[in-house]
């Protein structure tokens, strides 16, 4: 850490050295409906076709401050969304250069999925966060929101769809900016109901203000969906293929017609996922060894239909009213057939064969309504906004279950046909409504004010039915009852930022109210926690030059216990390993600070960050063995965990023809478990990286590899055990570049396998799954009633 400090130190001084005579180009960039043109690269050229003199990114605001030193120069602004545009001449005499308010045009060609001249990078830097236009990446056609995550720096899913950031599980997911019934009940798991089609971009925000729900205690990852506002008429269709079975449709249109815009996505796809899984398990008992071999077989078979519409209604230039309708319905079957084979000492003393199988049906419909407010004012960064959101989910599961046990022979019984049933509805209502306002004050300064309350209501009605001797299902003890968790969180926020020279801070303090209560109605437990915290955050920029910036950051996060991590019901598909909730769980709490740097040059970007975060109350699945064999797992709140690493990311064009974005990430953490048990810790150094690499190979035609690798852990029960994947893609630009042709091979060389080892004072269990096989899909894309532009910028002189 020392000579990453003397490193930035040195850097500091020897720039500072070359910045006496430097002054600024300043402006902000808008668009034609007077809105924020956020991280466009801006950039200084002696003439048209020079080389980079100097260039930033604009930030959050669309403003930008270009170091320079006296001379004439072309200013150009590239951005996929909108025409490039040149600005000449530009000259930088005894003073800074302020540009005013720089108007940018849309460009038809924001759909293209293509390499194309000024286009955006895959993945694009900046301080406080990363973006990833997940539409560029060849390796998505095809895919879901889960897929997608799975291929973002710093982003791991695991085996159940769980999603985690920096090695972090406690991550906040936003759909547009705001919480989604697709995580409510499954978590990250839900995503797999959301086409990869309908997603634009993913920010990455690793230490987020004062402006974000405190909860996360990893970071937020907010998914954007695509939606047009060009004039006119604009539309696209998506058709998908591949094997295992993955078919779809997605479709997205747009009209804009003055101060009225109407927009429409929809998507159907049906998929046939097999997936597969092992466990081998020793336990033991009275100085014997019992020994488990476990393989499970399943395949899921699932119709997502989704549709999302709304109208935009533009009263004027600055006051507009969004009004949306969201539907997400998810039917399917899911089949499995789970084998345990049973020995005692060593593997050649089989014992019993039991076959299990489970047959289940699911529906889940969900619905969200949402009405948006926001008016900007005459003077540029003022604004308010209002959002209302109602969210309607429900979640239906029927499974039938049959286990026969067997002799060794696996075909003598011993005991009869055993045959249950499990019922299990979920519901959930949240209302949500939010007030944002923020107003500049001064030359580069803003006050952020905003206000929060939601309130969520869900239910779980579950119960487990056995079919008796006379062939009547009855309930079994224990396993029926009706889960009820009432959630209420009111939240006030402020913020004060200003810029003085080459300094930028933000300070804030987020305060939250939560109450929580949860119910088991039929044996009338109830559990109630309420308790108030405040959240501060602090963000400090440094300007160097030579397109270089620093940024110190702090916040204060937390993760509550989430629906599924309060239920006590457990699953029952495996009849000999259980998973539930913890009724009695606490939430976490986390510091996190973060030192990051960001350089632009001409061919890229790549930007570098130190972390720690100090963590209480650390939530971890502990997994128990009694000694019968059978496990449960549940979340447990440890005592503590101190985690840091650095994390590199780099985008970069070697030549025209050839792209590259890569990450490496390097962590140690620390968790200690003593408070529960003195085993339960664990000291882990590990790192883990990503690299996309994408030729044209002709024109119009371009060829895309990327490979994934995540380093071995310890965690405090055990390890998990390393992946490696690589990814390969092709496409090509069909009906004179209306449309593009995406042929992709998912895990190569199917090797994206989970791996684990758990150890316990009585037992040790391997684990391995592979959730997703590979999959080849083919994508075809054509865009409808696209404007040609003859030129990609906007010359003004």
């Amino acid at each position: 850490m020392k000579y990453v400090y003397l490193f930035l130190l040195l850097s500091f001084l020897t720039q500072h050295a070359f910045s006496q005579d430097l002054h600024a180009v300043k402006g902000n960039l808008i668009d034609e409906q007077n809105a924020p043109v956020p991280f466009t690269t801006v950039a200084l050229h002696r003439s048209a076709d020079s080389a980079l003199v100097a260039g930033v990114a604009a930030d959050e605001a669309g403003t930008f401050s270009i170091p320079a030193k006296a001379g004439q120069y072309y200013l150009k602004i590239s951005s996929v969304s909108y025409l490039n545009k040149i600005i000449s001449p530009v000259r930088v005499a005894a003073s800074d250069v302020l540009m005013g308010t720089v108007v940018l045009k849309s460009s038809a060609q924001r759909l293209a999925e293509v390499v194309v001249q000024g286009e955006k990078s895959q993945m694009e830097l900046a301080l406080d966060k990363k973006i990833f236009n997940v539409g560029k990446d060849l390796a998505n056609a095809g895919g879901t929101a889960s897929d997608i995550l799975r291929n973002i720096p710093s982003v791991a899913v695991d085996v159940e769809g769980n999603v985690s950031l920096r090695g972090s599980s406690g991550v906040r997911i936003l759909i547009d900016g705001k919480p989604s019934g697709l995580v409510s009940f499954k978590g990250g798991a839900g995503l797999q109901q959301l086409q990869g089609s309908m997603i634009e971009r993913v920010e990455v925000i690793t230490n987020p203000s004062a402006r974000y729900e405190a909860e996360g205690q990893g970071g937020v990852i907010n998914i954007i969906l695509k939606k047009e506002r060009q004039e006119g008429f604009n539309s696209s269709v998506d058709l998908l293929t591949g094997v295992p079975g993955n078919y779809g449709v997605a479709a997205n249109l747009n009209y804009r017609r003055k101060n009225l815009n109407f927009f429409i996505n929809y998507n159907i796809a049906y998929r046939d996922r097999p997936g597969r899984s092992s466990l081998y398990q020793e336990v033991y008992r009275n100085d014997s060894t019992f020994i488990t071999q476990q393989t499970w077989a399943n395949r899921q078979k699932v119709l997502n239909n989704n549709i999302q519409a709304g109208i935009d209604y533009y009263f004027d230039e600055r006051n507009v009213l969004t009004g949306a309708y969201t539907y997400r319905g998810s039917t399917g079957k899911r089949f499995s057939d789970i084998y345990y084979n049973d020995y005692v000492g060593s593997l050649s003393n089989l014992r019993n064969v039991t076959y299990r199988k489970q047959d289940e049906t699911e529906t889940e419909p969900n619905s969200e309504y949402s009405l948006t407010y926001k008016r900007t004012f005459l003077r540029k960064g003022h604004e308010l906004s209002a959002d209302f959101r109602f969210l309607d989910n429900y979640e239906s599961s029927d499974q039938l279950f049959t286990q026969q046990a067997y002799k060794a022979d696996g075909r003598t019984p011993i005991l009869p046909l055993n045959i249950q049933r499990s019922l299990n509805d979920e519901g959930e209502k949240q209302y949500l409504v939010q007030i944002d306002y923020v107003r500049p004050f001064a030359k580069g300064g803003k006050y952020e004010a905003g206000l929060r309350s939601s309130t969520r209501a869900m239910t779980n009605d579950f119960t487990v039915l056995e079919q008796n001797l006379a062939g009547t299902f009855v309930p079994l003890p224990g396993l029926t009852n009706n889960f009820v968790y009432d959630e209420r969180i009111n939240a006030l926020y402020g913020i004060i930022g200003n810029k003085a020279g080459k300094i930028s801070y933000q300070a804030g303090v987020r305060a939250e109210w939560t109450d929580v209560k949860t119910t088991l109605k039929q044996t009338n437990q109830v559990n109630p926690r309420s308790y108030a915290n405040l959240f501060p955050s602090v963000h400090v920029t440094y300007d160097l030059p030579r397109q270089h910036a620093l940024q110190l950051s702090y916040s204060r996060r937390v993760r509550r216990p989430t629906y599924n991590d309060l239920s006590p019901f457990m699953t029952f598909s495996d009849a000999r390993n259980f998973f539930s909730g913890n009724p009695d769980l606490n939430p976490e709490f986390t510091d996190a600070y973060e030192l990051g740097h960001i350089k632009y040059f001409e061919k890229g970007s790549v930007s570098s960050s130190v972390y720690y975060r100090y963590t209480t109350g650390k939530i971890i699945r502990i997994r128990r063995v009694a000694p019968n064999g059978f496990s449960t797992t549940q979340p447990e709140n440890l005592a503590t965990e101190n985690a840091y690493g650095m994390e590199f990311a780099y985008s970069y064009a070697p030549a025209k023809w050839w792209k590259l974005d890569g990450s490496f990430n390097f962590f140690r953490a620390m968790i200690d478990g003593a408070n529960l048990d003195a085993s339960w810790q664990s000291d882990t150094y590990t790192w883990f990286t990503r690299l996309t690499s994408r030729f044209t190979l002709v024109k119009g035609t371009d060829l895309q590899l990327r490979g994934n690798y995540d380093a071995p852990q310890q965690t405090p029960q055990g390890s998990q055990k390393s992946i490696a994947a690589l990814d390969l893609a092709v496409n090509r630009e069909i009906f004179k570049k209306n449309g593009t042709l995406t042929l992709n091979v998912i895990d190569v060389f199917n090797s994206r396998k989970f791996r684990s080892v758990t150890r316990g004072a009585n037992f040790y269990t391997e684990s391995n799954g592979q959730f997703r096989l590979r999959q080849v899909n083919l994508t075809m894309s054509y865009r409808f009633r696209q404007a040609k532009k003859k030129k990609g910028f906007e010359l003004e002189q």
